[in-house]
């Protein structure tokens, strides 16, 4: 899905634009975005995946005890050219940000996800700063490393309708190098990104690569995004709203302030323990084969 200024959907492209700014939808691998328009990008997941991908985890895990706790490690995959505009404690502060939002921090509850920042790999290629969609086939089969439960973390430079994009878990077996998370420079930690510069875009894509869909997924009909305690809403979140019910004939005003909308960054601050138990049903059932 692609996370947009405002939003769509491939994997998880995030974008900066939807009326400005949005968070882009698209995910090859896996990710989202906030709403923009519809653009050639990675690939996104299909409405009905929801309730197929709830069916296969029934079955992948029957009789399985799932784990309270899972330590993701991360390679940082930092795209240049030339000139680098990311340090070190820059990508350091974006892995903090992730430990904190996963562990509740901000809001909501704690998820049980750590993640490990084991390194930190600078490549100057021109092209694939600049475009990390057009040359993810390319960029991703050179870069990539390790198996399923690694998460490969690309930093680029996407268009101004795109903040990231990401590729679910269920994708892995079927395209395992093209499996990771791509995401814009500028929104990183007191990135440059005005709205989207508190390393959120990040969370959200990363929710992605852990199974979770958009709380707007399938608008307000069933099965909604899969999950029991998000409230379904028609539509993505735009800006900072003070709340906003878009499925009246649901209980439960829109989750606003969820990790897996498209608000502004200071907006969101929080996943549900449904999101929770989701995260680790996916890792299990599609990230423990193969072994890192």
């Amino acid at each position: 899905m692609v996370r947009r200024a405002t939003a769509v959907s491939l994997a998880c492209l995030l974008a900066v634009g939807f009326t400005p700014p949005l968070r882009h939808e698209a995910a090859f691998a896996a990710g989202c975005a906030r709403h923009a328009p519809r653009t050639p990008g990675p690939r996104s997941p299909k409405p009905q995946d929801v309730a197929k991908v709830k069916a296969e985890l029934r079955e992948l895990l029957a009789g399985v005890t799932l784990p309270t706790e899972i330590t993701v490690p991360v390679r940082v995959h930092l795209l240049t050219r030339g000139e680098r505009l990311v340090t070190d404690d820059s990508v350091r502060a974006q892995i903090d940000v992730l430990n904190s939002a996963y562990a509740g921090e901000f809001g909501g509850v704690d998820t049980g996800v750590r993640f490990r920042l084991d390194k930190i790999a600078v490549v100057d290629n021109a092209a694939w700063f600049a475009d990390p969609v057009g040359h993810e086939s390319a960029m991703k089969n050179a870069l990539h490393h390790g198996g399923a439960r690694t998460l490969n973390l690309y930093i680029a430079q996407l268009s101004h309708l795109m903040l990231g994009f990401a590729a679910y878990p269920y994708w892995y077996a079927g395209a395992p190098a093209l499996d990771g998370v791509v995401i814009d420079w500028r929104s990183l930690p007191g990135g440059p990104m005005t709205n989207y510069n508190r390393g959120f875009t990040g969370v959200h894509e990363i929710g992605h690569w852990l199974g979770l869909f958009h709380t707007f997924e399938n608008a307000c009909r069933e099965p909604g995004d899969g999950i029991e305690d998000t409230a379904p809403e028609a539509r993505p979140t735009e800006g900072c709203p003070e709340s906003k019910d878009t499925c009246a004939e649901h209980h439960g005003a829109d989750p606003i302030h969820n990790f897996m909308d498209y608000a502004h960054d200071r907006c969101m601050r929080e996943f549900t323990a449904g999101q929770a138990r989701r995260m680790i049903e996916m890792w299990v059932a599609y990230r423990t084969t193969p072994a890192v």
